[in-house]
């Protein structure tokens, strides 16, 4: 269809762009004139990305019988390609490099109207936040938005959502955390030295149960009303900066909720992977690299849905993955994101994992991205990772994982009887597995989290095994991350996995106590809180940790002790699971002790003699900062 200049000029005095996160605000050329652009995802971009042929997905009234036009522009469209379902059109856009801050112009032909429609998108100017990333000297807090703090009582419920019910008394019904909840207590975060925060997933979540996880999303562009707001999450992730606190997305690429408004008006079938009857994942990730695995296997664990809730998308499709892949851009430049974890990353198809990470790490070369990778054995949980030598197909991309190995070696190692392979020795052998890594100590360590039991419950309810766990997770190899209400001592059992989503203890307005207060700590939550903090603290004094070099001896004598060393600063870690004092000899450890005579413990404050031996109390942890 072609205009002339007079047209274009005519209707270009009247496009003036509004922009509002998630919508276009389109201009009518009459007042009676329907909206016929309803929706672009995405909602808007930024001038100068390296990302800069974006696929927009447009919706509207009677779209299919459109065609766009771009004027007056430096940039172009390549494509317009229409949706299988006939209700969106793919417009492929390149954004030049000269392309100016402002709003993009364009005209689209409607055959009601006699002459081109117009409508404007935001082209931003970037902000120039670069990504923090997270490392090995962070201190990474995970909390559930649902069930850790409300501090907006009015945004509880909403009508219009199709879950309407709040109800704390209810295990899988909404409780009414939000955003701001989180904003009120940073600073008791920040008092208990973190320095990246995860948040599970905000985004919009309108299922008609179980809507407070956060894991089936229903709007790709737009945080669940419930917790709040785009510009207040944001604000959040500004605040955070502000203090210290690096912000960590939770993304899923697996699948989405079922009320997806894209499921539900699905672009293409070829999106989501259909069987003839429900068919649930095997969750069996070995097959991917078992080089006898059979096809059939291989489609269980990739294609399968993760529940009947829980479309399983075929990132296969080019259209879907572009989709997603900007998505994840979009939330990175709108909210000054600063790492990634990536939710059932073993599941979705490996290259598009691949891919996406190459996308992002192209974008922002300082992200961290580390992928949930819940599986059986070193070898699978490493050929998930970068340049590993195990993936000899491709290299994932991949930064770092989420390690289970290390986490059920803790578990199990503490609650057995010392042995050839058992207790210290099974945390020991695990560790030397890292030569399958390009780099493990990118990885995340952890002692649970909203999937798994707690894990003072896990170890009896024994503090002083608490201890010796923590202690292990906050100065051995990875980046470590402690679950929310972990300092308090929180328990249960994972037996429905919302029995460790409770809520915080004074989160809530009319709650009888505020365990967020340091005074209304008692006995051992006051001491595992003080634990907590102090390791905490001291870690965030001495970043040298995150990047030192991790020496473990074997463990003998139901006793276990590894140095960490980065020039001239060294810190011994002994522990011992015995129920009486033992003395151990340091002549054996005189590689790492280079002649020191004398250390402090951090845990107690006190001085430390290192004149050849030293007597480890019964069941415990010992952290000696080695002076020179």
């Amino acid at each position: 269809m072609k205009f002339s200049i007079k047209d274009f000029k005519q209707f270009g005095k009247i496009a003036v762009a509004t922009a509002f996160l998630l919508s276009i605000s389109l201009l009518s050329a009459a007042k009676k004139q329907p909206q016929l652009v309803e929706r672009v995802d995405p909602a808007n971009w930024w001038v100068g990305m390296q990302y800069d042929t974006l696929e927009l997905l447009i919706s509207g009234a009677n779209i299919s019988k459109s065609t766009f036009t771009l004027t007056n522009s430096p940039s172009k469209i390549l494509k317009q390609e229409l949706s299988k379902n006939g209700n969106f059109i793919y417009l492929t856009l390149v954004i030049a490099p000269s392309q100016p801050a402002g709003n993009l112009l364009f005209f689209f032909f409607f055959p009601l109207y006699k002459k081109p429609v117009p409508f404007s998108y935001p082209l931003l100017k970037r902000t120039g936040y670069s990504p923090k990333g997270i490392d090995a000297s962070d201190n990474m807090y995970l909390l559930f938005p649902d069930r850790f703090a409300n501090g907006d009582t009015t945004n509880d419920a909403n009508v219009k959502m199709n879950e309407k019910i709040v109800d704390r008394k209810a295990l899988k019904l909404r409780h009414g955390g939000d955003l701001k909840g989180i904003q009120d207590h940073l600073d008791y975060l920040e008092n208990l030295g973190v320095t990246a925060l995860w948040i599970n997933p905000v985004l919009e979540n309108n299922q008609t149960k179980e809507s407070y996880h956060g894991y089936a999303a229903t709007d790709s562009y737009r945080i669940d009303r419930r917790f709040g707001s785009n510009e207040q999450f944001k604000q959040l992730s500004d605040q955070c900066h502000q203090k210290g606190i690096k912000m960590v997305w939770d993304v899923v690429y697996n699948h989405w909720g079922i009320d997806h408004m894209l499921y539900k008006n699905l672009p293409d079938s070829n999106w989501v992977n259909w069987f003839s009857t429900f068919t649930r994942t095997s969750y069996r990730a070995e097959t991917l690299l078992d080089p006898y695995a059979s096809e059939y296997d291989k489609k269980m664990m990739s294609d399968a849905w993760f529940d009947n809730h829980m479309p399983d998308l075929n990132q296969k499709d080019p259209h879907l993955a572009k989709y997603l892949i900007q998505n994840s851009i979009w939330w990175i430049e709108y909210a000054s994101l600063d790492a990634f974890r990536i939710d059932t990353y073993a599941y979705p198809d490996q290259k598009f994992m691949r891919d996406l990470n190459n996308a992002l790490r192209q974008e922002y070369p300082t992200i961290h991205i580390f992928g949930e990778t819940w599986v059986q054995g070193s070898p699978i949980q490493a050929w998930f990772t970068e340049k590993n030598g195990l993936n000899k197909e491709f290299s994932s991309e991949l930064i770092g994982v989420t390690d289970f190995q290390l986490y059920f070696a803790i578990t199990k190692g503490l609650n057995e009887n010392f042995g050839w392979e058992e207790g210290f020795r099974r945390i020991e052998l695990t560790l030397s597995h890292d030569i399958l890594y390009k780099d493990a100590n990118r990885s995340v360590t952890f002692l649970d989290n909203h999937d798994l039991s707690r894990i003072y419950s896990v170890l009896n309810e024994d503090l002083e095994k608490w201890k010796i766990a923590n202690a292990m997770m906050l100065t051995l190899r990875g980046i470590p991350c402690i679950y929310y209400g972990h300092e308090i001592l929180m328990k249960n059992f994972a037996n429905p996995d919302a029995l460790v989503r409770e809520d915080f203890p004074g989160g809530w307005p009319n709650d009888p106590i505020n365990k967020f207060e340091y005074k209304n700590l008692v006995g051992k939550e006051k001491e595992a809180f003080d634990f907590t903090r102090t390791l905490l603290n001291w870690r965030k004094q001495n970043p040298w940790i995150g990047s030192s070099k991790l020496t473990q001896f074997v463990p003998n004598d139901n006793t276990y002790i590894y140095f960490r060393t980065s020039g001239d600063q060294v810190l011994m870690c002994a522990y011992s699971m015995n129920e009486k004092p033992i003395d151990i000899d340091l002549a054996r450890f005189a590689e790492c002790i280079q002649g020191r005579t004398r250390g402090q413990n951090i845990l107690t404050g006190n001085r430390v003699n290192l004149d050849g031996k030293i007597t480890l109390d019964p069941k415990s942890a010992t952290l000696i900062q080695l002076m020179k």
